[in-house]
């Protein structure tokens, strides 16, 4: 079994959105196998089906000046922010494929979403980065931190943020997926509360790691780590078109 990875670079959020629904319905003719796309968004804002319009902070004015676009879309979870600096990753996957820990004829959407989450740790781990999940909310997160001198043991360091997680599926096929900051510029969730939680800030590798942390080196790290935790041989594709000419020529 494996998975095609489609590596797109920096793509607009409406023609990522395109991309998406082209293979989603391929996946569902059974055109092509289990598709992984990764890819950075410019400056974006996108409310998921879950999302309450005041999270966005920032005025419609503040962000069609700086040319920030806003989306409604129809993933899971509330208000989140998409830029450059950020690895995007949209799984199309038929969830009624052989899965670990696959219980029943398909793999449930919760399960899906911790198994992105344990890629996004196993990920962050691999630069020194120690995540975990908080009970109850969606996501990956680094540890608290110790109290801070002149503060006192209940004023802990709250976790921050690494990687957020809305999907969609139809059809037994997901679409959407997780959004892991690895070199963000983090000024720019103060458009926002990022996926509607107050009470914690966000982070990214960069800050995190004692180590450099490049795009590059992000990209391979979370596609071997979905290969793993997915149990999938993962095969890089030149292209999309080159994926669906080839998976086209293979059809009867």
């Amino acid at each position: 079994m494996h998975i095609h990875l489609v590596h797109l670079g920096r793509v607009p959020y409406a023609e990522g959105l395109a991309i998406q629904a082209r293979v989603v319905a391929a996946r569902k003719q059974g055109a092509i196998g289990d598709t992984l796309l990764l890819l950075e968004h410019p400056p974006v804002i996108t409310l998921g089906r879950n999302s309450a319009r005041a999270n966005v902070v920032a005025s419609d004015e503040f962000l069609a000046a700086r040319g920030v676009e806003l989306h409604e879309i129809n993933r899971g979870g509330d208000v989140t922010y998409h830029g450059p600096g950020q690895l995007v990753g949209y799984p199309i996957v038929d969830l009624r494929g052989n899965f670990p820990g696959k219980r029943g004829p398909h793999l449930g959407p919760v399960d899906f979403v911790r198994m992105l989450e344990e890629v996004l740790i196993r990920t962050c781990g691999d630069f020194g980065v120690l995540a975990k999940r908080i009970p109850g909310v969606t996501g990956v997160f680094t540890f608290g931190g110790s109290p801070q001198a002149g503060t006192t043991p209940d004023e802990k360091l709250r976790e921050k943020k690494l990687a957020a997680i809305g999907v969609h599926v139809s059809q037994g096929v997901t679409s959407h997926g997780f959004a892991l900051n690895v070199t963000t510029d983090l000024r720019e969730f103060e458009w926002i509360v990022p996926c509607g939680i107050v009470d914690r800030g966000v982070s990214s590798l960069e800050l995190e790691a004692s180590q450099p942390v490049t795009m590059e080196a992000a990209v391979h790290s979370a596609a071997r780590n979905f290969g793993r935790v997915f149990a999938r041989q993962v095969v890089w594709a030149e292209s999309l078109d080159v994926l669906l000419e080839q998976s086209a020529l293979k059809r009867p």
